[in-house]
């Protein structure tokens, strides 16, 4: 009889179970999974059963308990519209096709998670019961230690919603609004505020190293409650006042600091660009000695008989650096195709003089002519007294060597075309076309700043004061400004106008009265003494920013015929622009032994 019974419920077993399989077997696998899909989508509560039945019954799966929580004990649902999103649902089916069959899938989660749903807001065809954390506003899956869980949430929840990390921020925001609390008032006044301290400790050890959501551990989310509970009752105890004006000292007080900051850094910044390095100054030293070591009849450069005569192509620079002088004279001569017609006057102070001229006798330019000249020889500039009138204690505004671009008739009484060059420039091609331009009667050829769309867009209106009636009435604001540091001149025309004098003018009108801002320089009075005497050159003549705009097109720089390191960047300096340095530092050779001796080559070879 036993055997019997024993039989009958083999049996019933085996129909059990063929009546599981044969759907796999004859109506195939992904036809079963769907209307397994389909059952249970219907409600949230048999949805629920017929999973947990299904993975009830493997035994690699471990009985737990699934739960869904959300602030006030509220579980909620996603809704989405199966039938409009047939992509959505083929992913779904798919994830737990995968499920089912025991595949592994962790190498696909990440990605999965990534996937959007593309439903519209107004879809309302539930699709199954979320166990989810909900918070105020998204959704966040709850910490499983258990890999198989992950797996059991894959089958009620396909990846289709991107997983935000929202809890992870609001931690943060409530341990930052603490400190806030904490910052006003020390822990050692109210037992809340100790409570607080310690939670926020507790918050930080928590969140320490988590960046998702799925990292927080149920601990973390219970004290998170704790936590906001006792920002509740210290927000009590505040009154909104006190707060406000609280948050209005440290918003004062903050914004003091960094106008501090910021003035320190600029400072820092200035005093690098004034002060000599000191690899400089040994330079310096090593070619004034040898300089005085040579005899009287020993310091004239070569072919000074040249200096004069017209028909030649006369440069000249305004430095007290060395280095930035033979880097303007090395870089012309090695572009040019007659560099036996080249003249270049160097006009320094008294202290420069004979170091600039040692390295000259060390290093001569092939071809080209050299000639230095000290503003000690100008006897006549003493009478004009116009370089400390401006009220400005950076040397880069008050020396006399900014300044004497405005006397070329009376530093070059011979000669009738010179091209002046800043020494921060770099020649790149030859500019012996600039010498036959046509001035159409100007004064001065120059590069606009004007060009629209491009860096930098200069009016006139930006620099010089226009509410003064005579400046308003003598000039048009929306005039172009133009370019200094690479500077075609024509003298005789210079002497026609007079301009000498319309500079001394201008520069008398902005001692009386704020014309323009003192920092920038010689410029405004460039622009108003050259006023309707300037031809504009080809951009390609002269490309401007590479001391201050780390944007400047590489194209434009290598097609240019002189390129310029306006800014206080300058290209020997360790604040330089390291992307444009080495079209400077190719004209040094860094094998001589004085500049090996003062360490240059290291400085410049980084």
């Amino acid at each position: 009889m036993k055997q019997i019974r024993q039989r009958q419920r083999i049996i019933i077993l085996s129909l059990l179970s063929l009546s599981v399989v044969a759907p796999l077997i004859f109506l195939g696998r992904r036809e079963f999974l769907q209307d397994l899909y389909r059952v249970t989508s219907r409600t949230d509560s048999s949805k629920l059963n017929v999973v947990e039945q299904i993975q009830g019954g493997a035994e690699e799966f471990k009985e737990q308990n699934l739960v869904g929580y959300k602030e006030k004990n509220v579980v909620s649902t996603i809704s989405y519209d199966s039938e409009k999103n047939n992509d959505a649902e083929e992913s779904r089916i798919a994830a737990l096709e995968r499920n089912v069959s025991g595949f592994s899938h962790d190498e696909r989660q990440d990605g999965d998670a990534r996937k959007k749903d593309s439903s519209s807001a107004d879809e309302n065809i539930n699709v199954h019961a979320v166990p989810y954390r909900m918070s105020k506003e998204n959704i966040t899956l709850t910490n499983r230690p258990s890999r198989r869980q992950e797996d059991r949430h894959h089958i009620l929840n396909p990846p289709s919603r991107e997983v935000k990390n929202q809890k992870v921020q609001e931690i943060k925001d409530q341990i930052l609004m603490a400190k806030v609390y904490l910052k006003f008032a020390p822990p050692s006044s109210n037992s809340h505020l100790k409570e607080l301290e310690l939670r926020m400790k507790e918050m930080e050890r928590g969140v320490e190293g988590v960046t998702r959501d799925l990292d927080l551990s149920r601990s973390v989310l219970q004290a998170m409650r704790h936590m906001e509970a006792s920002l509740s009752i210290v927000s009590r105890a505040f009154s909104d006042c006190s707060m406000v004006s609280k948050l209005q000292a440290v918003k004062r007080k903050t914004e003091e600091q960094v106008r501090f900051q910021r003035s320190q850094a600029t400072y820092l910044v200035h005093l690098a660009v004034r002060t000599a390095q000191k690899n400089f100054h040994c330079l310096s030293m090593r070619l004034t000695a040898e300089y005085f070591s040579l005899r009287p009849e020993e310091r004239q450069l070569p072919n000074e008989n040249k200096i004069h005569l017209p028909d030649l192509y006369h440069y000249a620079v305004f430095s007290d650096n060395v280095l930035a002088c033979a880097v303007v004279v090395n870089s012309t001569v090695s572009t040019t195709r007659e560099p036996d017609k080249l003249v270049f006057h160097i006009v320094t102070d008294s202290l420069n003089l004979p170091a600039i001229s040692m390295w000259f006798f060390l290093n001569p330019p092939g071809k080209a002519t050299v000639h230095v000249q000290s503003t000690e020889n100008f006897e006549w500039l003493s009478k004009y007294n116009t370089f400390g009138k401006n009220n400005n204690s950076d040397p880069r505004y008050t020396s006399e060597l900014i300044y004497l671009l405005f006397y070329l008739p009376d530093i070059f009484p011979t000669l009738n075309n010179i091209v002046i060059f800043d020494h921060d420039v770099v020649v790149q091609q030859d500019l012996s076309g600039l010498w036959n331009a046509n001035m159409k009667g100007n004064v001065i050829g120059a590069v606009g700043t004007c060009q629209e769309g491009k860096t930098p867009f200069h009016r006139i209106d930006a620099f010089v004061n226009f509410s003064d009636p005579l400046i308003r009435e003598s000039f048009d604001d929306n005039s172009c400004t133009w370019a200094f540091g690479m500077n075609f001149f024509d003298l005789q025309q210079w002497r026609r106008h007079n301009l000498t004098a319309v500079y001394h003018k201008y520069s008398q009108m902005g001692s009386e009265k704020p014309l323009w801002n003192r920092n920038n320089g010689r410029l405004p009075l460039g622009w108003l003494t050259f006023y309707n005497k300037t031809e504009m050159l080809d951009r390609q003549w002269h490309v401007l920013g590479l001391g201050h705009n780390s944007g400047v097109d590489r194209n434009e720089i290598e097609q240019a015929a002189v390129i310029h390191y306006d800014g206080i960047r300058k290209p020997w300096l360790d604040i330089a622009m390291g992307r444009y340095k080495s079209y400077w530092t190719k004209f040094l050779n860094f094998d001589h032994p004085f500049l090996q001796q003062c360490n240059l080559q290291a400085l410049y070879s980084t």
